[in-house]
């Protein structure tokens, strides 16, 4: 059995609590949750302590502890991405396989750190938000996209992923600039891609995740995300950790961040292009 250790900013959240049981699930028992280190306690929940007991996990006082006690290294924060590089400088010279849980990065600079770093240390890097998997996505892969229409749930600090992940795994890694056109309640972003093709998001309270999409060929669909990303997303990571090669390009992961990023600057600058940045992501 392997055994994969947490590290997290405070345990007792949602993705900590689910994934245990999901990971042994996918994995048919052979990868197991062993160890975890959290920084602090969770500010309204049980504390770290508590949530080990409970999960009969052990809890050890420091992340190199973790490190040394697993195969393989999870590191969550999924809403404190500001705390993802603190808590990943040395899972990311561990050499061993490591997820760092969405948002991957507070900022492009951070994100091109941390992948810079696992190369120098040959540390198998990977990130991703869940929706990326979603089932009912998957026919778009193999068409050429003209425009996207993306419509999610949730805050932009937090959720914006969720739908940015998906545009940039189907459009590429092209994007070249940025325009906020929401309101405070809806924030929403125009991305320009090259060739006049483009994709938007819209963050709208109790929607569901949905893609209406405009195909090259005439084409057009409407999908909404209804299976079990979860699922899928967690049989991706039980990949990654058998081979150590993520499905995720770490130039997707960097240009997912780069939007997030540079869509909050034009959130500052309503109905205005912000150009993005060149990549510059080093393999």
């Amino acid at each position: 059995m392997k055994r994969i250790g947490f590290i997290d900013y405070f345990l007792d959240e949602w993705h900590a609590n689910q994934y245990p049981d999901w990971i042994e699930q996918s994995s048919g028992g052979t990868m197991k949750v062993t160890c975890a280190y959290g920084k602090v306690d969770a500010p309204n929940g049980r504390t770290n302590a508590d949530w080990c007991r409970d999960k009969g996990i052990e809890l050890l006082p420091t992340i190199q502890a973790v490190i040394d006690s697993s195969d393989y290294l999870i590191v969550l924060s999924p809403d404190h991405p500001e705390f993802h590089e603190e808590l990943s400088l040395l899972p990311l010279q561990s050499g061993k396989p490591t997820y760092v849980d969405k948002t991957f990065a507070p900022d492009r600079e951070t994100a091109n750190k941390m992948f810079e770093r696992a190369a120098q240390h040959n540390t198998p890097l990977y990130s991703s938000s869940a929706l990326r998997f979603a089932p009912e996505y998957g026919d778009a892969r193999d068409k050429e996209i003209d425009t996207i229409f993306s419509q999610g749930p949730g805050k932009y600090s937090n959720y914006a992923v969720h739908q940015i992940e998906p545009i940039v795994s189907l459009m590429g890694v092209g994007a070249k600039r940025v325009m906020s056109v929401g309101t405070e309640l809806a924030p929403a972003l125009l991305i320009e891609y090259p060739n006049g093709r483009q994709a938007s998001i819209l963050h709208i309270q109790n929607s569901p995740f949905l893609l209406t999409l405009q195909y090259e060929n005439g084409e057009s669909a409407r999908v909404t995300a209804e299976a079990d990303f979860f699922a899928a997303f967690i049989d991706d990571l039980v990949h990654f950790f058998k081979t150590g090669i993520s499905t995720v390009p770490p130039e997707e992961t960097i240009l997912v961040i780069t939007l997030i990023e540079y869509g909050s600057k034009a959130r500052e600058k309503p109905y205005q292009w912000i150009e993005l940045p060149v990549p510059e992501v080093k393999q």
